[in-house]
């Protein structure tokens, strides 16, 4: 059963035990990613991040790594548009040990200036790296193209030139800004007692904000959806094509549809587009289709890697499958299986104790309520047909962004396919 705890300066606490496990995940949430970045600013919360690994008042970076090393656990982080996450799995008897270090790590970083250096030029290598991985370039081309004005659009990374730019003060500003109380949820999941989170609460509970709390923590406004074309030409082995559509919000009741029609779409191995662009007509290895939900906006993507030669006839097959959808509707059967598909895929995926406390951090901080897993199923097999059909249908019907990264000769043969 998940548990809710709030301090009294406003961290919350959400706890779910699995007492047949050994282990525990602890996982430091905050409200704040590459969404609340301002002008000049993009790339610093994905900075803060890397950041926090590399030194305190009283461990190095490299006697931090080593202290995990020595109780065989697990440290790392992510950040995301809205979120941050620092997070460790360990043995449950190391959990104590654990949570001293990260929070350590939390409130004492040092941010010393030739430690920013060092790792302002391994982000720089990191964001370089995207442009030898086209599969990855095309998607971020895609999001930039769908949501120009908006920092949503943006690459969590950064640009090169925000980077080389930051500095400490920067750094302290934004943290005081949004590593806030009221923006924190520690998530645990796993076997523990409950001097685990009496200590949380002695760690995090008594920190207070330096500044007065913003009237908003993320800009409150829908960002507007543009159906752009970004074409790069590139001499490389594949084409890379992106179609994305203006889709729902996180906190939407149809989210449970879009997941449905996700799976049916492009989703599974089962899924129209694999099965007619991969397996019946043998045009590409790679073809998939993912939603990415935010606070208030969201996208449907469509992707697919191919030879220059299958070029054409892939995008041509693609908005072939997406016609027949429009046209011909869904099969029960594509229902049921996409349903049995999702909820084995949710079950499964929570068989772990850093699984766990990744979903009850999520949900806490972005939802702001919890389903147990049963509420959960009954909510999947409850979905109906047509329900699935006509938001996959507002979805398909809207203009489309696209982005494609391909050779030259590709690029020439767009115009004819668009015509």
């Amino acid at each position: 059963m998940i548990q809710k705890y709030n301090c009294s300066n406003g961290v919350r606490i959400i706890h779910e035990k699995m007492p047949h496990l050994q282990s525990v995940a602890i996982g430091i949430w905050v409200h704040a990613g590459s969404a609340n970045e301002t002008k000049g600013q993009e790339g610093i919360a994905h900075f803060i991040e890397h950041m926090l690994f590399k030194g305190t008042n009283t461990r190095s970076a490299r006697m931090i790594a080593e202290q995990f090393d020595q109780i065989g656990g697990d440290l790392n982080a992510f950040t995301s548009k809205e979120m941050t996450c620092y997070y460790t799995t360990v043995l449950s008897h190391h959990a104590s040990y654990a949570l001293t270090v990260l929070s350590d790590m939390f409130f004492h970083s040092q941010f010393k200036e030739e430690e920013m250096e060092k790792e302002k030029s391994v982000i720089l290598d990191e964001i370089s790296s995207v442009e030898d991985m086209p599969d990855e370039d095309v998607d971020e081309r895609l999001w930039a193209g769908m949501f120009p004005e908006d920092a949503i659009g943006k690459p969590v990374g950064g640009r090169i030139e925000t980077i080389k730019s930051f500095t400490k003060e920067m750094v302290e500003e934004f943290m005081v800004k949004h590593y806030r109380p009221e923006n924190l949820v520690i998530s645990i999941a796993g076997s523990y007692d409950e001097r685990l989170i009496k200590l949380i609460e002695a760690n995090f509970g008594s920190y207070q904000s330096k500044q007065q709390a913003s009237a908003s923590i993320i800009d409150e406004s829908v960002p507007n959806f543009t159906a752009q074309q970004i074409i790069k030409a590139k001499d490389i082995e594949q084409a890379h094509v992106c179609f994305g559509y203006p889709s729902l919000p996180s906190t939407h009741d149809k989210i449970y549809e879009l997941s449905l029609f996700d799976s049916i779409l492009g989703g599974t191995m089962s899924s129209r587009l694999f099965q007619e662009v991969r397996e019946n007509r043998g045009l590409a290895y790679s073809v998939y289709t993912y939603y990415a939900a935010y606070k208030n906006a969201g996208s449907f993507v469509i992707y697919c890697g191919t030879s220059p030669e299958n070029f054409q006839e892939t995008y041509r097959t693609i908005d072939q499958v997406i016609a027949e959808v429009l046209n011909d509707g869904l099969t029960d059967k594509e229902l049921r299986n996409a349903k049995e598909q999702l909820k084995g895929s949710f079950v499964l995926g929570l068989e772990g104790s850093e699984s766990r406390m990744y979903r009850n951090g999520r949900n806490e901080l972005v939802l702001g309520k919890h389903q147990t897993i049963d509420e959960v199923v009954k909510h999947i097999e409850s979905v109906e047909k047509r329900s699935v059909y006509r938001l996959g249908q507002q979805m398909l019907a809207s203009d489309r962004a696209t982005s494609i990264i391909a050779p030259k000769s590709n690029i020439q043969q767009l115009k004819k396919l668009q015509n």
